[in-house]
């Protein structure tokens, strides 16, 4: 992987990454943003789970895992529960 790959995915939207690696994902249209009004509220299914996300631009927040990050690497590890090079694998095979 290249400097130039990692660089675009600590700077890709969240929710273009929660829709490559969804199974299905609904944003909350009743959601309203507490701290920054660009923030989502998004449920999922990835794997078998179930998930409520906050998204505001390349990070995330697990609602119910109270975990979250930032970047495409780092939310696909915790969507697939794969360490970094799998994450970067599969991002790559998506093509993002």
């Amino acid at each position: 992987m290249d400097k130039s790959s990692l660089e675009r995915w600590r700077s890709l939207d969240a929710v273009l990454v929660l829709r490559a690696f969804a199974e299905h994902s609904k944003q909350d249209l009743t959601f309203l943003p507490v701290k920054s009004p660009a923030t989502s509220r998004w449920h999922a299914s990835v794997g078998g789970r179930d998930l409520e996300l906050l998204l505001t631009g390349p990070k995330f927040w697990n609602t119910r895992d109270n975990v979250g990050g930032g970047g495409a690497v780092d939310l696909v590890m915790h969507l697939a529960g794969v360490d970094f090079k799998a994450a970067a694998r599969m991002l790559s095979e998506r093509q993002l």
